[in-house]
């Protein structure tokens, strides 16, 4: 599989201009370091920059949820900081997912970005 994918990709390098070339190269597919760093980059930085304070701050206050719930002796202020944990827990994760999605759609991005280029090669090599 990986050599008829060599094949694609030289056929549809060879169509293609030294700038689209470029641009196809950086189209690759990445790792999950590189999917991350690509959350902080384009129109939407801020709010991810903004997002990942904030669940910062939540995972604060859930380890002093867990702290203090392991201080108290009260049945009810057990639930009330075993409850604060747990919530503070819940919007780490939802955080996560968001950002998770985000990945993704991205990763998607570029391959419909990739299918593009196929398609104008094909179309290229067809009008030849």
């Amino acid at each position: 599989m990986g050599n008829y994918t060599e094949e694609i990709d030289k056929l549809i390098k060879e169509t293609l201009t030294q700038e689209e070339v470029k641009f196809y190269d950086g189209l690759e597919e990445q790792n999950v370091f590189q999917m991350f760093g690509g959350l902080f980059q384009g129109k939407n930085k801020w709010l991810l920059l903004l997002m990942n304070i904030i669940i910062l701050v939540f995972f604060v206050l859930f380890v002093y949820c867990v702290v203090q719930f392991f201080n108290v002796e009260s049945t009810k202020e057990l639930l009330m900081w075993g409850i604060g944990s747990l919530m503070s827990l819940f919007a780490v994760s939802m955080l996560k997912l968001f950002a998770w999605m985000q990945m993704d759609k991205n990763a998607l991005l570029r391959e419909i970005k990739r299918l593009e280029l196929q398609v104008f090669s094909l179309a290229g090599r067809i009008s030849k």
